[in-house]
């Protein structure tokens, strides 16, 4: 199965173009779209989940018409908004299973597998009488999960979904997003640099309405080795100055220690050492080299 995206553009009565002619095509698996915030992540999103309209462009899921056969869309996509709201005073298990009529399972016994399976893989059996709104955070991400994964979707989009979890949290909802079977496409909309990483086969970066690289991160990342530098620096005049006569990537605080990666061909100068690039340092290069264009 192929997501594909043909000269996607959106405008919004304030004025402001949240897509400008976007092209990408994603396969089965897990995909990750990266960018900063405004970047127009949410809107493609909401596009694709069939909740809001594009000014042009097209939207094929194989051969459906995600623009136009909107209701045959929704009956394959599992949807986990950035903002996922829940009726508080409901249990677990009372508002899955009105979620799962609502998704067309009608056969009482065959919602009631489902939905108890749902609350196992998710790891909240335990509390699946407990009312939603007793929830810690990353527990009501783990039911906005379940309830996405209700009716076995084919698309899957979850938008988002590690901002704010703690990291306990995050690595129990980035295992349960890795157990999704390699024939459903999942795409992970995130500014988190490190949930693509460790998930996603494959990526994009978009910024300003636009794709600005697609690719698997391990190439990506291939194409810095030998050309990232690093060197810990010792105040702000120091960072200005680098700035000044180097491609500064990223700068970090460790231990208390201003750390700069720099990009360049060959070693830029004394008290640089050479690091191994990753997905940050593809992140931050490609949006910087796009805002200097």
């Amino acid at each position: 199965m192929t997501l594909t995206i043909r000269g996607l553009t959106k405008t919004y009565p304030n004025g402001v173009q949240a897509l400008k002619n976007l092209n990408l095509s994603i396969g089965s698996n897990m995909f990750g779209l990266l960018g900063p915030n405004g970047a127009g992540k949410s809107t493609l999103m909401r596009t694709i989940a069939t909740l809001q309209s594009a000014d042009a462009g097209e939207v094929w899921l194989d051969r459906l018409d995600v623009l136009k056969e909107k209701d045959a869309v929704r009956r394959i996509l599992g949807y986990l908004p950035q903002e996922f709201g829940v009726y508080p005073k409901m249990t677990a298990l009372d508002m899955l299973d009105h979620l799962a009529v609502m998704k067309g399972i009608l056969n009482r016994g065959e919602r009631k597998d489902a939905v108890e399976g749902l609350l196992q893989r998710v790891n909240l059996w335990e509390w699946r009488k407990k009312k939603l709104g007793s929830y810690s955070g990353g527990m009501k991400q783990r039911f906005g999960i379940a309830q996405a994964l209700l009716g076995n979707p084919k698309l899957i989009i979850v938008d988002e979904p590690t901002a704010g979890l703690d990291p306990t949290e995050r690595n129990r909802f980035l295992n349960l997003l890795s157990s999704i079977g390699s024939d459903v496409i999942v795409i992970l909309s995130t500014h988190i640099v490190e949930d693509v990483s460790e998930l996603c086969s494959q990526m994009a970066i978009i910024s300003d309405g636009g794709v600005v690289l697609e690719g698997a991160p391990q190439v990506a990342i291939e194409q810095l080795r030998n050309r990232m530098w690093r060197k810990s620096l010792a105040n702000s005049q120091e960072l200005a100055e680098l700035q000044n006569n180097s491609h500064v990537v990223s700068t970090h605080l460790v231990g208390g220690v201003t750390y700069a990666r720099v990009y360049a061909e060959s070693c830029p100068g004394e008290g640089f050492s050479p690091v191994d690039p990753d997905v940050e340092d593809v992140y931050f290069l490609t949006l910087s080299r796009h805002q200097r264009n």
